[in-house]
């Protein structure tokens, strides 16, 4: 008896240590030495990869807004409340009428993180307001009296859908991207309930951690361009896993014939048109579990065929030596280097350019407002907030630091009040941003401030026209559409 005794008290002690090291690794692993803004902007510095085998945490517990509470917005900005009890409401369109669609979305069920890493994953996701059920429900908000704040709000749609995210509207079609699908609904602008059964414009690659699929439409309504992020962290399942994903796909919205656009992006998110340059633009979050410092997210063009690395290679020309899996093609030679970091474990996600109209002064005429969701694997937590990145008269991102648009979700005592999701230009002007954690969308504007002037296009040296994509012809060709390369690219098969 007394030996059995000893066993359980054994089993006991090491249960309570392995518990309280848990902790300790919570509290105290992750520390930067770096500012943030050393990891933002034009020339991010990259310090020297940490190999974590258990991710890192550095939580903060959400716990909404009280009466009366708001972010802070930036000098001659107002922020105010466009809509609040919302069920964690993530992406957002503004219809050509001024209605808002939210999805209010989370995961599914079958992509939670498995194995170890998974478990951590999914207790952090809880701790940070991340982890319930996807609602599978889209909302429309409306404002009847112009006041700026929704009062009619509507449920729009909750059949066919399994964690919807990207919504594009165009010509009488709106689509919707579940985890693993696009749906093509007739729609008119002005109903407030979406009826009819959909088609199936094509199948995608459902679940993963990475489960958000965006969309953008092409403005003549042909293509449709839709993100889809990895299946893990660094291909950890092998490559097989990783088929179609951590890329972005042109479907073609007649026949709904897919092509790979653009490769090795990990997990792309806030889609858009560059006005100045009509160029496709993608907010994107890097590699984890490499330490605090790396790999900063990022905000990039992306060119018809370009690479951008993932899983073995980042910001251009470092390679990650924890990848085992082979490159189908020498790639030191034509990865792309980001155009502009946004910090590393910013976990960047909503992105829209300014393009004339909008109501939110002069420091915010030419550029993007880019929503930061905020890290849960970084000490001290970095990103929850909006910020706004000013372009030059090229269409090129200027060489400074993000702006600070909207701040205070984190508080003083390291927890938060919310999380910074999406955004979207209100039909009067103004910017709306999703907070999911605190059900709210919150509405941004400069008080008096006139209409944005439209920016003008520009032509630059890279807008000259690409060669498309062709149907292989030799083994070559094959391992060039393979990785995401354009025909012409410059390679060494390996």
């Amino acid at each position: 008896m007394r030996t059995i005794l000893l066993k359980a008290l054994a089993v006991f002690v090491v249960v309570v240590l392995a518990v309280a090291a848990f902790f300790a690794w919570t509290q105290y692993s992750n520390t930067s030495d770096l500012p943030i803004e050393a990891t933002e902007g034009k020339d991010p510095q990259l310090v020297k990869p940490d190999p974590q085998t258990i991710p890192s945490v550095s939580l903060a517990r959400t716990e909404g807004w009280g009466e009366g509470e708001a972010p802070k917005a930036a000098k001659g900005l107002t922020v105010t409340r466009f809509a609040q009890g919302l069920d964690h409401p993530r992406t957002m369109l503004t219809l050509p009428n001024g209605d808002v669609l939210v999805a209010e979305t989370g995961a599914p069920a079958a992509s939670k993180p498995h194995g170890l890493t998974g478990a951590i994953t999914r207790w952090a996701m809880n701790r940070v307001g991340a982890g319930g059920a996807s609602p599978d429900t889209i909302v429309l908000l409306r404002d009847t009296n112009g006041d700026g704040k929704a009062d009619k709000t509507f449920t729009f749609r909750q059949a066919d859908l399994q964690s919807p995210s990207g919504m594009a509207y165009h010509d009488g079609k709106l689509y919707i991207a579940n985890h693993n699908a696009v749906l093509e609904f007739a729609f008119t602008p002005g109903a407030t309930k979406l009826e009819g059964k959909p088609r199936k414009l094509v199948d995608l690659w459902g679940g993963g951690e990475h489960w958000m699929r965006n969309l953008l439409i092409s403005p003549d309504g042909k293509d449709l361009y839709v993100a889809v992020g990895s299946a893990t962290n660094i291909a950890d399942d092998g490559m097989e896993a990783e088929t179609g994903r951590a890329a972005i796909w042109d479907i073609d919205t007649t026949t709904g014939h897919q092509r790979q656009f653009a490769a090795g992006m990990r997990n792309p998110n806030g889609l858009d048109w560059n006005p100045s340059t009509g160029e496709l633009w993608a907010t994107v979050q890097e590699r984890d579990m490499l330490g605090p410092d790396l790999v900063p997210d990022y905000f990039t063009n992306v060119p018809v065929g370009v690479q951008y690395g993932w899983p073995w290679v980042y910001w251009k020309d470092t390679f990650d030596t924890r990848v085992g899996w082979d490159m189908p093609i020498n790639m030191t030679g034509y990865t792309r280097k980001p155009e502009y970091a946004m910090g590393a474990h910013t976990a960047v996600l909503g992105m829209t350019f300014v393009k004339g109209g909008e109501r939110l002064g002069t420091a915010f005429q030419n550029g993007a407002f880019i929503a930061r969701h905020g890290s849960w694997n970084r000490r001290p937590a970095v990103g929850y907030d909006v910020v706004f990145v000013p372009f030059d008269a090229n269409g090129n991102p200027k060489n400074v630091k993000p702006v600070p648009v909207l701040t205070g979700f984190l508080k003083s005592d390291g927890n938060a009040h919310g999380r910074p999701t999406w955004v979207s230009i209100a039909g009067d002007g103004a910017l709306l941003v999703s907070d999911d954690t605190a059900g709210i969308v919150w509405r941004v504007i400069a008080p008096g401030a006139k209409p944005a002037p439209e920016v003008k296009p520009v032509v630059t040296e890279h807008m000259k026209p690409l060669k498309e994509l062709i149907d292989p012809t030799s083994p070559e060709a094959l391992l060039r559409l393979q990785a995401g390369l354009r025909p012409d690219a410059p390679t060494v098969i390996q």
